[in-house]
């Protein structure tokens, strides 16, 4: 594990998002590398939809499909975002990035970034097929509470 790969994705947000995020920072609603914004306007109105349902992961599933990702396992970040802690980046490269996991079904952007590198380590350190079974079930549950909700 621990290779670059083309991660596929549907386009939710507009081409000079990248740009925008700057002007955004101090906005920012998590610690850590990440950068998220409750009602983010570089959000296009079919991005806010496909977030919501989860359907933007789709098609992280020809990943999986390549053998470059799991359905389980550490969500996928560019090495940019590993840069903050070299040995929980370390360790969750042992394994294969899943389109969900452990930190996704546990909190995920209200957790602080402490959070999401337990979840990490306790995933690599656990790793078992019940395991993954537990956390796509509570995807399952996760997923079709969010769509029940618009």
């Amino acid at each position: 594990e621990g290779r670059e790969f083309m991660m596929h994705k549907f386009r939710t947000m507009y081409r000079d998002a990248q740009s925008m995020q700057d002007k955004l920072k101090d906005r920012s609603s998590v610690d850590g590398p990440m950068f998220k914004i409750k009602d983010d306007p570089r959000l296009t109105r079919v991005g806010k939809f496909l977030r919501r349902t989860s359907l933007d992961e789709l098609p992280q599933l020809w990943n999986v499909l390549r053998g470059d990702m799991s359905l389980v396992g550490p969500r996928p970040l560019v090495m940019e975002e590993m840069r903050f802690s070299p040995s929980w980046r370390d360790l969750r490269l042992k394994v294969k990035p899943g389109v969900t996991g452990l930190w996704q079904v546990n909190g995920r952007s209200t957790s602080p970034f402490s959070s999401w590198i337990k979840h990490d380590i306790y995933y690599v350190r656990h790793c078992s097929i019940w395991l993954d079974v537990k956390i796509l079930l509570k995807t399952l549950k996760v997923v079709l509470t969010k769509v029940g909700a618009f």
